[in-house]
């Protein structure tokens, strides 16, 4: 081993070619005048929003008339994709159906009790929880659950819901967005169409509105086609997450610090009572973690042997598995506009999360009510230009999503340098509302930041009761992935063994197998956490239905 690595040299650039296209929709392009991509929190309240706008103004002198609305979703279900803890505060549930009660929401109850620990490898020390981290007035959820329920909210307004239809390209002319072209499906492993094959369908729009999740391909392409920046690039965070059924009750939520992370790894543990005998446990970790050899899996696996978490664990059932990618940049990682002639971006693919109250879900569908009201508007006044969607990147700068990220602006970054200075440092911000210290802390990508390849820590046996190996956690997160079809996974020319070794620990779903000096990619096995994009080979859309299918995250 060379002993070092910088994952960026081994990482393919963009493809940006095949995200943005410059021919005119297909003659026979199915129009909207709304297009949303991607069937999350974000993309289905801006969808129900904008339903209801023109619903409203229809009533009155004067309407819109018919407005067409998408949403398009590459799961094959609604929720199939979605992953989150999750504890969610119901600012934005009652902010988008102020005439229900809270117990009319898809909740699964208060958060009562929580508990905070650092933890030691036998010990867990409680301490005082964070003023961030409180969550009193919030609620646990199953974010599938809440996805689906805002999917028949949608569809109860008209709004078009296709499931089953991942988005491989942005239409564009000149400089606007014009619409979007799905993915193909039925391909062999050469691309070619075989006995089920759809080609590409174009969907034309007269405004695109990208809510892609964490680490969408069309925002990257999108920022990248316009150069717009922001101050900071963005870091990310990556998050395995599994659902048990246990005889052992819990009667509270609980976070962790400390062990078994290094000291210089960011990130920490969650573990939820989701409803009478079903918990939720998981573990996120910065991606800017400083050991080639880290490996997430299985630091998830040796944290269940814990004696803070074993005890609910044994005697139980793991039944659903899944990883996901989060932006954790915050404020200074948001691009400097998020809208642009003919599109605008909302939720996890702006980077609207506050890490250090580990929430996002409330931020995201926020953001996609005020893009529908400006969007609303916009059509109203025929000016879908930049200038006309303007509004919807000022009304978020002025709203409470970016209030709270530039409270917190520098609490994340703090822990570059380390775990407990970071923890002393992140202290100071918070009591003084981000005002220490002054200034921004800056920071590379992750992919630009040098691994060593250390130890890894040690391994565990998965015992198939409580470990679990990687070929079993995929199977538990209903991988649908044809195992004939092409690879969506696009990888650098020249990938050393060393890159090979990274990203063989990097990958939660064993995507990623070092084959002597040469790199083996099993993408069958991809649960679209996004990771490898960071990190490593791009991510690209697959034919719709592919990936995980969660039922209850």
């Amino acid at each position: 081993m060379a002993g070092r690595i910088r994952p960026a040299d081994h990482q393919p650039p963009l493809p940006i070619d095949r995200l943005i296209l410059r021919d005119s929709p297909d003659p026979e392009a199915v129009p909207m005048d709304v297009v949303f991509v991607g069937g999350g929190p974000a993309g289905l309240a801006g969808a129900i929003e904008l339903a209801r706008l023109v619903r409203t103004d229809n009533e009155a002198d004067d309407g819109l008339g018919e407005v067409e609305i998408a949403v398009l979703e590459k799961a094959g279900q609604l929720g199939e994709h979605s992953l989150s803890g999750a504890v969610v505060n119901p600012v934005a549930l009652h902010e988008l159906f102020p005439e229900l009660d809270i117990g009319d929401f898809p909740l699964r109850g208060p958060v009562g009790k929580e508990a905070v620990y650092f933890l030691t490898e036998k010990r867990a020390l409680r301490i005082p929880t964070p003023p961030t981290m409180r969550n009193h007035g919030n609620y646990m959820a199953s974010i599938c659950e809440m996805v689906r329920w805002l999917g028949d909210k949608a569809e109860d307004l008209g709004v078009n819901v296709f499931p089953g239809f991942p988005v491989d390209g942005l239409l564009v002319e000149d400089d606007r967005v014009v619409g979007v072209r799905t993915a193909p499906s039925g391909l062999d492993r050469e691309s070619r169409p075989a006995n089920d094959h759809l080609p590409a369908m174009d969907l034309a729009a007269r405004v695109t509105v990208l809510s892609e999740g964490t680490r969408g391909p069309l925002t990257q392409a999108f920022l990248e086609w316009q150069g717009v920046g922001s101050e900071n690039l963005q870091i990310f965070a990556l998050g395995v997450k599994e659902l048990w059924e246990t005889p052992v009750p819990l009667d509270r939520i609980i976070h962790t610090m400390g062990w078994p992370l290094p000291g210089d790894a960011f990130g920490g543990s969650f573990m939820y009572p989701q409803s009478e005998g079903l918990i939720a446990l998981g573990l996120v970790v910065g991606l800017d973690y400083q050991d080639a050899r880290f490996d997430v899996h299985e630091v998830l696996q040796r944290m269940k042997l814990h004696p803070l978490f074993r005890p609910y664990l044994e005697g139980g059932e793991m039944v659903e598995w899944g990883a996901k990618t989060i932006p954790e940049g915050g404020y200074y990682a948001v691009p400097a506009r998020r809208h642009g002639n003919g599109v605008c971006v909302v939720g996890d693919a702006a980077g609207y999360v506050d890490v250090p109250s580990l929430k996002g879900i409330h931020y995201a569908m926020h953001s996609g009510i005020l893009a529908a009201r400006t969007i609303f508007q916009a059509l109203k006044a025929g000016d879908v230009t930049e200038a006309g969607l303007r509004p919807y990147t000022e009304a978020v700068d002025t709203s409470y999503i970016m209030k709270d990220l530039r409270r917190t602006r520098n609490v994340r970054l703090a822990f570059k340098k380390g775990f407990f200075g970071g923890t002393v440092r992140a202290g100071l911000m918070t009591v003084s509302g981000g005002a220490i210290p002054g200034g921004k802390i800056s920071t590379e990508e992750d992919a630009d930041e040098r691994r060593i390849f250390g130890a890894g820590g040690p391994s565990v046996q998965p015992d198939g009761k409580v470990t679990f190996s990687k070929v079993d956690a995929v199977y538990k997160a209903g991988n649908q992935t044809r195992d004939d079809g092409p690879s969506h996974l696009v990888v650098g020319e020249d990938v050393s063994p060393d890159a090979a070794e990274m990203y063989t620990h990097m990958c939660p779903a064993g995507v990623y197998e070092r084959d002597g000096d040469e790199l083996r990619v099993n993408a069958p096995n991809c649960v679209d956490c996004k990771a490898t994009d960071v990190l490593g080979p791009r991510w690209t859309a697959r034919e719709g239905g592919s990936g995980p299918a969660y039922r209850r995250m």
